[in-house]
């Protein structure tokens, strides 16, 4: 699986995204193309190398001329317009359309306005409409599947807008936000812009620490302010999914509890695992005054986390949760169903190394089995057990093997 990791830690704009794209190999030509599919007129892409405190980036402009000098914001039904009536694939229009209705959704809320009323003023010109589809057609040109970002760095201080001097993140880009990880470190200015937002919010599908993955190439995209001693610049590395011998990077999360009935916890449990939990464990503890309690832990994968945390909040009695990324490696598996001498059970090979393996019959097989057989349970979880050692002799013996 490709994956790409956007690092936000100086924030993020359009022109900062689509210069880490370039930066990271995607040709400026081959986006300039592509976007002449959208129909749009009066601009000029450049790119020039660019030093942001000590590091090497790229700075990628867009030069209105002619009728698209001072371009005024476009509604809903422009930009709607111009999307549909495009010769970009289908899969970069639906993802466009979707982008820049988050974006009027956010506007018109933030000014008391309805979506077909609200304009988006400064995000509505011609550099918008190429930052959001020159970030799309360079991802596609990428072939990135997944998208893992940090937590958006936001700025802090004021900005001026059209609408006058607004406070930092600028309303739209907080309301864009909601339910992201943010935070505001480094200089006093506007960091996280809405187009940027918008843009990390709706490709990356889980925020957090750099996922499990080996980085092949790495991409710096500068914005246009160049404080002493900040880097402003975007980082984008991309590479493919890393695993070995069934490495992977699950999330845990963890809740103690003292007060709730016991029998609610077997409910707790199913539903975790209907909704994606790899596992769901109770572990008995001794919390403040001595008084008895269960440590809920609860495996999943990163995109799950936020869901189960929800049941755990909407299913417990808990009223805070703790989570953390975590390493983990498993072995090869599979499920057989092999035949006994008291009926047929599902058993679950566990393998490592040159044809190791260890078996695990399944319990409710062997449980009814048992039951109708009126034998020991473990006679017929050992009979199962053994009827897979005997299926992979007989094919060592079938294949010439020792």
């Amino acid at each position: 699986m490709k994956i790409a990791y956007i690092d936000c830690f100086s924030g993020i704009s359009g022109d900062m995204f689509l210069g880490a794209l370039v930066d990271a190999g995607v040709p400026l030509a081959h986006i300039e193309k592509e976007l002449k599919k959208l129909k749009l007129k009066g601009y000029v892409l450049s790119e020039k190398k660019v030093v942001r405190a000590g590091l090497a980036a790229t700075k990628v402009d867009v030069m209105l001329r002619g009728k698209g000098q001072g371009a005024k914001g476009r509604t809903w039904k422009d930009i709607r317009a111009l999307i549909k009536d495009s010769a970009l694939p289908e899969e970069i229009k639906v993802r466009g359309f979707s982008i820049f209705r988050s974006l009027f959704e956010a506007e018109a809320k933030v000014h008391g306005e309805t979506i077909d009323r609200a304009h988006l003023h400064e995000l509505g010109g011609v550099d918008c409409l190429v930052d959001i589809f020159g970030v799309l057609i360079g991802m596609s040109f990428l072939g990135i599947e997944t998208v893992y970002a940090s937590p958006v760095n936001v700025g802090s201080g004021t900005t001026r807008t059209s609408h006058g001097i607004l406070p930092v993140p600028a309303p739209a880009t907080a309301e864009i936000l909601k339910g992201v990880p943010c935070h505001a470190t480094g200089p006093s200015f506007e960091l996280a812009t809405p187009t940027g937002a918008v843009l990390v919010r709706a490709l990356a599908s889980v925020f957090g620490a750099m996922p499990h993955f080996m980085p092949e190439i790495i991409g710096l995209g500068a914005g246009d302010a160049d404080p002493d001693c900040w880097p402003n610049v975007l980082r984008l590395m991309a590479g493919e999914e890393y695993r070995n011998r069934g490495d992977e990077m699950v999330t845990v999360i963890e809740t103690n509890i003292d007060d709730m009935n016991p029998q609610v916890y077997e409910y707790v449990m199913e539903r975790l695992f209907d909704r994606g939990a790899l596992d769901v464990f109770l572990t008995p503890v001794i919390m403040k005054k001595s008084r008895p309690g269960i440590l809920l832990s609860v495996l999943c994968n990163a995109e799950k986390k936020n869901e189960l945390m929800d049941i755990i909040f909407k299913e417990t009695t808990t009223i805070g949760i703790r989570f953390h990324d975590a390493g983990r490696v498993t072995l090869g598996r599979e499920i057989k169903e092999v035949r006994t001498r008291y009926g047929r059970a599902k058993v679950k090979v566990s393998s490592w190394g040159d044809g190791d393996c260890r078996c695990m019959p399944e319990y409710d097989d062997c449980r009814r089995l048992a039951a109708d057989a009126k034998v020991p349970l473990t006679d017929v979880m050992k009979e199962a057990a053994g009827a897979v050692f005997r299926s992979k002799g007989a094919l060592k013996k079938k294949s010439g093997g020792r």
